[in-house]
């Protein structure tokens, strides 16, 4: 994306009123699942399709003004995922990067937040009574982190969908960095 840089957290806060911040965060947690009883799942992405088709993470704009960062975060995950969300909370200390995007004066907060699995599956089975689903969020999507043996089905055909702002970008680097791909698991970039 044109006119965007990654900056530290200090940075980012200190651009001043005119900057507006969103806040995203991807949510996983450990699969011990097998695919078709035989393709391990190892871990659970949660993404969602959002209410202009496009694949993004869950979160929002926040009101500096009236909230820190995570406050408005976590405010959005229970608009957007229901009242699971609300039983776990991202923190500072789940920060991962901030973007400007200067040309549109929007700062892009991003946040990796580690689940139980019974913490996942309550976002799951409470999102479709969220106050924002059917609206914003048209339905949460679980990443395929594997690859079927045509060397095309799993998560190189997901990556064909499309995604919003830097999404697709920050789901690749986020399972990489966190080793959430079975080692040799091939995908196109």
């Amino acid at each position: 994306m044109a006119g965007v840089r990654k900056l530290l957290l200090e940075e980012s806060l200190a651009l001043g009123p005119t900057w507006r911040h969103a806040c995203h965060v991807l949510l996983y947690a450990p699969d011990p699942g097998k695919l078709f009883g035989r393709i391990p799942l190892r871990y659970a992405v949660l993404m969602l399709m959002r209410f202009d088709g496009r694949l993004g993470f869950p979160g929002g704009f926040v009101q500096l003004r009236h909230e820190s960062l995570e406050d408005g975060l976590n405010r959005e995950l229970v608009e957007e995922l229901g009242e699971g969300a609300a039983a776990f909370r991202v923190e500072r200390a789940n920060h991962c990067n901030s973007r400007a995007v200067s040309d549109q004066h929007i700062v892009t907060h991003f946040y990796v937040k580690r689940l139980s699995q019974e913490q996942l599956a309550a976002v799951e089975i409470g999102a479709p009574r969220a106050r924002d689903h059917g609206l914003e969020v048209l339905g949460l999507v679980r990443v395929p982190l594997y690859t079927l043996h045509d060397g095309v089905g799993g998560l190189s055909a997901f990556l064909e969908n499309t995604f919003i702002g830097a999404a697709r970008e920050q789901l690749l680097e986020t399972i990489q960095d966190l080793g959430l791909l079975e080692s040799g698991c091939v995908f196109k970039h």
